[in-house]
C-alpha cells in the first residue's frame, strides 16, 4: 500500500453514482426478471472506464470501480454465494432489520424520510433493493460462483490501462455486515454461519488480491450494528460479537499481507440524529486487532469528527494507515479545501503525514436505486475539493 511520502494521497470508500440504465440491469438481475448478462456485462464494463477516468480528473489518486457491477455493497453476493437465494424462497419468514435507534427515539424524522423526495429511475419510479427478491441464506454457505468477481477483475483492469492512478482498490462485504443484510434462514446458530462465510468471502479477498488489487473489507458491522442489529444487547454483549466477526475476518484474510489491505467502519451512511452510535474509543481496540493496516472511518460528520482526539494516546500501530472522512457523504455541503486541510492536519499531528491519506466518510452509492440523497455533480464537487485541500496540506506539511 502506498503511503503519503511526498504528499498527501487521495482515495474514498467505493460506490459512486451509477448510469441509469446499469441501475435497470442491476435490479433486473436481483430481480431474476428478463435478465440479460451480456448487456449488464457491457453496461458495467462501460462505466467503470467513464467512473476510473472521472476520479483522476477529479483529483483522486487511490481509485475504485465504483462498485458499478454491484446492487449494493452487501447484496451482490446473491449472485456468487452457494446457499444465498431470494426471500421469497426462504422456507420461513426472514426477520425484519430492527429500525435505527435514533429513528425510534424521532419518529418525525423517520417519517420525513418516508416522504422525501428522490430521483426516479427512468419510468420505473419505484424503490430499488427490497422486497422478496433480496437474499437471504438457505442452505450450507460455500462460494460457488467465481464468474462475478472475475468480470469486475477483467473490467477494471481494462479501465485501469488506459488511467495512471496511484493504486486501485475493489470492495467486499465482511463476513459480520453479512448477516444482516443476508439474514440466516438456515443454520439457526450465527457462529457457525459467520464462520462458513469466512471461508467463503475468504475466496473472493483472495482472488482481489492475487489480481493485484488493494482489497478494502467494508465493516459496518463494527459500529452501525451496535444501533439496529444487535440493539437490544449491551455494549459489553456487542463487544463480544464485534470480536467474533473481527476474528472471522482475520481467518479469512489469513493468507493476505495486512499492508495489501484496507478495512472501512461506519455508523451508517444516512443523514439522522446519530444519538446511539457507539464511540470510536469504544471500538478502536477491536480495530487494532484486525489485520488490515489501513483504517477507513468517518472524521467529517458533526457526530464524530470530535473523535480524532481518541487516537492520540490510543496506541496505534507504528504502520498503522488512517484514512479518516474528511468529506461528508450524507450532504449536499461542499466542503471548502481549507477546512478538509484543518482536518487532514489533526491526524498528521498524531501519526505524521506519510500515515495519512485523505478520504470520505463512506461511498456515494451504498444500495444502487433511484434515491440519491447526494446529486452527482455535487459528489464530483466534493472530490475536487478533497484533492484541493490535500494539495493545502501537502503544502504546509512539505514547506521548506
Amino acid at each position: 500500500m502506498k503511503h503519503s511520502n511526498d504528499r498527501i494521497l487521495t482515495t474514498h470508500v467505493g460506490s459512486l453514482p451509477r448510469p441509469e440504465a446499469l441501475l435497470v440491469a442491476l435490479q433486473s438481475q436481483l430481480d431474476d426478471a428478463n435478465f440479460d448478462q451480456a448487456l449488464l456485462d457491457r453496461l458495467a464494463g462501460e462505466a467503470v472506464g467513464e467512473i476510473v477516468a472521472m476520479q483522476l480528473e477529479a483529483g483522486i489518486d487511490v481509485v475504485s470501480d465504483g462498485e458499478m457491477s454491484k446492487i449494493s455493497y452487501t447484496h451482490y453476493v446473491k449472485n456468487r454465494l452457494d446457499g444465498v437465494g431470494a426471500r421469497g424462497e426462504a422456507s420461513g419468514q426472514v426477520a425484519g432489520a430492527a429500525a435505527n435507534r435514533d429513528f425510534l427515539d424521532h419518529p418525525d424524522f423517520h417519517e420525513m424520510q418516508k416522504i422525501a423526495p428522490s430521483r426516479s429511475i427512468g419510468a420505473l419510479g419505484r424503490q430499488f433493493n427490497t422486497g422478496p427478491a433480496l437474499p437471504a441464506c438457505i442452505g450450507p454457505i460455500s462460494y460457488g460462483n467465481r464468474a462475478p468477481v472475475e468480470r469486475d477483475i477483467e473490467q477494471f483492469q481494462a479501465a485501469l490501462a488506459a488511467a495512471n492512478p496511484v493504486e486501485a482498490f475493489i470492495n467486499a462485504a465482511s463476513p459480520g455486515v453479512l448477516t444482516k443484510f443476508v439474514p440466516d434462514m438456515h443454520y439457526g446458530n450465527e457462529d457457525r454461519y459467520v464462520a462458513d462465510l469466512a471461508d467463503a468471502m475468504g475466496e473472493e479477498y483472495e482472488a482481489i488480491h492475487d489480481a493485484g488489487f488493494l482489497l478494502q473489507i467494508d465493516c459496518p458491522d463494527l459500529c452501525s450494528a451496535r444501533h439496529n442489529q444487535y440493539q437490544d444487547l449491551s455494549e459489553a454483549e456487542f463487544l463480544k460479537i464485534a470480536e467474533r466477526n473481527v476474528e472471522a475476518l482475520n481467518h479469512a484474510t489469513r493468507n493476505i499481507p495486512p499492508e495489501d489491505m484496507r478495512m472501512h467502519i461506519c455508523w451508517g451512511n444516512y443523514e439522522g440524529p446519530h444519538t446511539h452510535d457507539l464511540p470510536l474509543a469504544s471500538i478502536l481496540p477491536l480495530c487494532i486487532k484486525a489485520r488490515p493496516q489501513a483504517l477507513l472511518f468517518e472524521g467529517a460528520n458533526p457526530r464524530h469528527e470530535h473523535e480524532w482526539a481518541d487516537l492520540e494516546g490510543a496506541g496505534l500501530p507504528d504502520d498503522m494507515i488512517l484514512i479518516p472522512g474528511v468529506i461528508d457523504s450524507t450532504t449536499n455541503f461542499v466542503e471548502h479545501p481549507r477546512l478538509i486541510e484543518q482536518r487532514i492536519g489533526r491526524y498528521t499531528n498524531i501519526v505524521g503525514r506519510e500515515r495519512v491519506i485523505a478520504g470520505a466518510d463512506c461511498g456515494f452509492s451504498t444500495f444502487a436505486g433511484p434515491v440519491l440523497r447526494i446529486a452527482p455533480s455535487v459528489t464530483w464537487a466534493k472530490f475536487r475539493a478533497l484533492a484541493e485541500g490535500a494539495a493545502l496540506a501537502t503544502g504546509r506539511l512539505w514547506a521548506g
